[in-house]
């Protein structure tokens, strides 16, 4: 019994209907900052709308991908930086959609805690905010679930979930990849959010507290460092497939790395061959290669290893490509060439990364 006298009431039993509300209201001005054509961002009702005719799109296909965070939420929830994980959240989802050639058009989140408490729920929707307007989509509406006795007090966990949309005859990758065609890789803005549960496991090997001075990152945090949230792509490649109609492919570089994810829009019968030597390691892999003994392939495999984008186009438009994501800001690698092969698709590597050079 509660000590009203009155029997117990949903927050007796650890649910706070009022915090929920007080969360609401903190967002609301977050939300609607990231109004565009289409959606007017206003939150509370059942559901979202969105008017694709209002985007401008004619004939549009409708894009839908879902993901998370993973465990680098838990260094977000231990070292009280809840800031930037929603940047997180929304780019591994938007970058799946410009893979595709598809306009962001809105986003939805799912945040769910043991505890709600108003004031870190608002960090973290305002990471979400600034993701969908960094990205040109709408967040049109979400769920808070306060559900005690599944999370521990502090705890939380975050689902996000995009809609895009690109013009019929416009999807990516395009038919007409072949051997011959180039590789160009877009740098990343450092692990992203992919291979946490190592990552974590590296940190505890090393000894090292979230609040020590980061070994690979002069001027920061262990714990700042590796919450460098995840590069959003949408904008520039959205530019240079609009602005150049080279782009035949791009490959978003998440868990399972270049030698995963790349096949995935390579077509059967060929080989993506990469050089290694090439490829500029950024200190923070060559840190956690160095300090846990990750063999080369495995770091491959479990992380982007400086690669967050990879992008497809013919030889001859190679140079028109790469200087057009430059003047968008973005520092292009020449990872190599689609080559002939045998059977399903895959990546074959020449040279060695360079992980053993000092930090």
């Amino acid at each position: 019994m509660s000590g009203n006298g009155q029997g117990l009431s949903y927050r007796d039993a650890g649910v706070d209907i009022d915090a929920g509300n007080r969360l609401v209201d903190l967002i609301k001005p977050l939300v609607k900052a990231t109004r565009r054509p289409g959606a007017d961002a206003d939150i509370g009702g059942f559901g979202g709308v969105f008017d694709p005719k209002a985007a401008g799109f004619k004939d549009p296909l409708i894009v839908a991908t879902t993901d998370g965070v993973g465990t680098k939420l838990k260094i977000a929830i231990e070292t009280g930086r809840h800031d930037t994980i929603g940047i997180d959240l929304v780019a591994m989802c938007v970058n799946d959609l410009v893979v595709q050639g598809a306009e962001p058009l809105f986003f939805l989140d799912y945040f769910a805690t043991g505890k709600l408490a108003p004031e870190v729920g608002a960090k973290i929707v305002a990471g979400i905010a600034k993701g969908c307007t960094e990205s040109g989509c709408a967040l049109i509406g979400g769920e808070t679930a306060e559900m005690p006795g599944m999370y521990a007090e502090g705890d939380y966990d975050l689902a996000g979930f995009s809609v895009g949309a690109v013009e019929r005859g416009e999807l990516l990758p395009r038919p007409d990849i072949a051997p011959g065609d180039v590789l160009l890789g877009l740098a990343s803005s450092g692990v992203h959010s992919n291979g946490y549960s190592l990552v974590r496991r590296i940190v505890e090997l090393s000894g090292l507290s979230w609040d020590a001075p980061a070994p690979f990152h002069a001027g920061q945090t262990v714990g700042e460092a590796l919450l460098t949230p995840t590069r959003l792509y949408v904008k520039p490649a959205l530019s240079v497939i609009r602005e150049t109609g080279k782009v035949k492919a791009l490959a978003h570089i998440t868990g399972g790395g270049l030698t995963e994810n790349l096949p995935r829009v390579l077509p059967k019968g060929t080989i993506g061959r990469i050089d290694l030597d090439g490829l500029p390691v950024p200190p923070v892999f060559r840190w956690l290669a160095q300090t846990g003994g990750v063999a080369a392939e495995e770091m491959l495999r479990a992380f982007n290893c400086g690669i967050g984008m990879v992008v497809v186009c013919a030889c001859e438009h190679a140079e028109t490509v790469a200087d057009a994501f430059a003047d968008q800001g973005e520092e292009v690698i020449h990872l190599g060439a689609i080559e002939p092969g045998e059977g399903a698709a895959h990546v074959v590597y020449d040279g060695a990364l360079d992980l053993a050079c000092p930090l």
